[in-house]
């Protein structure tokens, strides 16, 4: 047997991924300093789309004016689904 103390106490206080898991929980793996991911999903500092990432935006479709287009057909639709309503 080995006369050596394992230190785990910093490593079980540490912060927790906040990520989704594929079993439908969070991950359990602790988060890189000072990111809130651990270095699976997206906490190295390398990780991710590059500053000014063109192809970011390849379709506008989550565009403040697009999302504020929804909004307003959304709306609209309501207003028109409760009309409907009212004329049964």
């Amino acid at each position: 047997m080995s006369d050596h103390i394992r230190n785990a106490g910093p490593m079980l206080a540490s912060p927790r991924c906040g990520a989704k898991a594929r079993s439908g929980g969070a991950c359990r793996s602790p988060a890189v300093h000072g990111r809130k991911r651990c270095r699976m999903h997206g906490g190295t500092p390398e990780s991710g789309a590059p500053r000014a990432n063109q192809n970011a935006r390849k379709h506008g479709l989550f565009t403040r004016d697009a999302i504020a287009e929804r909004r307003q057909i959304r709306t609209l639709l309501g207003e028109a689904r409760r009309l409907l309503e009212e004329m049964k």
